[in-house]
């Protein structure tokens, strides 16, 4: 077998090679309809026709998470699949955040490597959705990336460009999403606290709050004065929605991943420091610490505060395992660098996160080898058939499962499929007489997850300062502009209505305009919601 080593440009060739043969992967499939993705075409499709947000429509969100999805639908139209489309490039550019922050830390090629393949699979081949939870980590990496890089430049200028960077994407991370973007402020102020105390650059830290200050005010500034209404600033009905045991109860009682990485972290450093007072002077191995630390912090915290999706702070996994790598193989003396130790260790890691692509093998696997077919409770001849399929016996079935979803012709929707049921009532909806007859002149409230049937009909979407982006009764709008739809469905405003029923969900479409609706319209059908279990109907109501 040829010698094989990391050296030169090896490292970077298979680096970028992971994280963008991986990233690419959604292009070639296709997809069910995501839950609650209809957020994220809405922001996107408003921004990309030219609204401007706190203007025309209110959020308790800044803007930064719809900027590339608003992009990818100027170039490539207003559909689901330009928002996967957009999470590809997102997810490149954490890729590549992560291996520069890795190597500003000056890890090793071998560790390197492997870090990046954890980072890969374990936090962005399975996001194949753009969602505000992810996208403010990844500004969160590139303004880490870019912090880092003005920490070890050579050259003063590129060091305060690299910091105008840093600020930027902090910015961003703060205008995606307030908790995950707060953290990342205040990690960087504690990055840029040490790095000054040992430099002497005292100066930095003051800079890098004017650069901050200075993009938050561009951006904000125009925005006002309803931006403040939609950033909890103490007017009613807002409240918090967390609670101080929130966090006890996730960190104490669950989180035995982070619990166990802090044990591993800690143990490394005490098992190869020898002398505290020369191990602080060594900036690099601190700022990983650190760095290492916060982010599993940051995810501690992330869970309590952005819990949808549940795995959207599972980025630490690939930080802890970069450092304790590190760590355990300076210590244990062992080169990573050539060909066959990098090999196995390769192979136990695709092992260790063989969830993430197993799913696409085992699709295979289940052809070669089918499992005996659960079958119903009390079928004669059957009832010695038990195995783990068929153990639990479930007699609901109101849940349609996703193998028996379809393609929706409409465009908007194109390689996304959903419930029959949901594409026969969005057929039946763009055949009513009302939307043939006024047809881009229609007044219509849609009030459920089929947001890209604005772009079907198509309707102009309503405006002002006061509507909001989504209907979340207490997260994304409040009782002012509850009492504005009341309202306007009293007065018959609306020609047609959509409005989606999820009792299970508290107040995701506000209850009390439902029964507003069955008194002043006339329903004229309802169907399947597009969501997994199929838990929630939508009904379409006309005057």
């Amino acid at each position: 077998m040829p010698k094989f080593s990391l050296k030169g440009r090896r490292p970077a060739i298979a680096e970028s090679i992971i994280i963008i043969a991986l990233a690419l992967v959604p292009l070639f499939v296709t997809f069910p309809y995501r839950v609650n993705i209809f957020l994220s075409w809405e922001g996107a499709y408003r921004i990309s026709s030219g609204q401007i947000p706190f203007r025309d429509f209110g959020s308790p969100l800044g803007y930064g998470f719809w900027i590339f999805p608003a992009i990818f639908f100027k170039l490539f139209g207003p559909e689901l699949i330009s928002l996967v489309k957009a999470q590809v490039l997102l997810n490149i550019m954490a890729g590549f955040a992560f291996r520069s922050i890795l190597k500003s830390m000056g890890v090793q090629p071998g560790v390197r490597l492997l870090s990046v393949l954890v980072f890969v699979l374990s936090y962005s081949f399975f996001n194949f959705w753009p969602w505000y939870n992810h996208t403010v980590i990844v500004f969160e990496l590139v303004g880490l990336s870019f912090l880092f890089r003005s920490f070890f430049s050579d050259s003063r200028l590129r060091s305060y460009l690299w910091m105008f960077g840093a600020a930027f994407f902090i910015f961003l991370s703060v205008f995606t999403k307030q908790d995950g973007g707060g953290m990342a402020f205040m990690l960087c102020l504690l990055f840029l606290a040490y790095n000054s105390f040992q430099t002497r650059r005292w100066l930095d830290l003051p800079i890098f709050v004017a650069m901050f200050a200075v993009i938050a005010a561009v951006m904000i500034l125009p925005l006002m004065p309803g931006f403040g209404y939609w950033f909890n600033h103490g007017q009613p009905p807002h409240s918090s929605r967390l609670a101080f045991n929130d966090f006890t109860d996730e960190i104490f009682g669950s989180s035995n991943w982070i619990k166990a990485y802090v044990v591993l972290v800690v143990l490394c450093i005490v098992a190869k420091v020898k002398a505290w007072g020369a191990w602080l002077q060594q900036r690099r191995e601190v700022l990983f610490a650190l760095l290492t630390l916060g982010m599993l912090g940051e995810a501690a915290i992330f869970q309590v505060t952005s819990y949808t999706p549940p795995d959207n702070n599972i980025f630490f996994h690939s930080f802890a395992f970069a450092f304790i790598a590190s760590y355990l193989l300076d210590l244990l003396k062992i080169n990573i660098n050539s060909f066959r130790p990098l090999l196995g260790a390769a192979f136990l890691v695709l092992f260790w996160w063989s969830g993430t692509w197993w799913k696409y093998i085992g699709r295979f696997t289940d052809r070669l080898f089918p499992a005996q077919e659960t079958v119903a409770m009390g079928t004669p001849g059957h009832e010695n058939v038990v195995n783990r399929h068929n153990f639990m016996l479930n007699n609901d079935t109101t849940d349609v499962p996703v193998s028996s979803w379809v393609f929706s012709d409409l465009r908007p929707f194109r390689k996304i499929y959903m419930p029959a049921s949901t594409v026969k009532g969005m057929e039946k909806i763009m055949a009513l007489p009302v939307v043939a007859e006024k047809k881009g002149d229609i007044k219509v409230l849609n009030m459920s997850e089929l947001t890209p049937l604005a772009a079907a009909m198509p309707y102009k979407l309503e405006t002002g300062p006061d509507y909001p982006l989504w209907y979340h009764l207490g997260v994304g709008m409040f009782n002012r502009q509850l009492a504005t739809f009341t309202q306007k469905v009293r007065d018959h405003h609306y020609d047609l209505v959509i409005y989606e029923y999820a009792p299970s969900l508290n107040n995701f479409y506000p209850f009390a305009l439902r029964g507003e609706l069955k008194q002043h319209y006339h329903q004229v059908d309802s169907f399947l919601a597009p969501r997994r279990p199929t838990n929630a109907i939508i009904e379409v109501y006309v005057k």
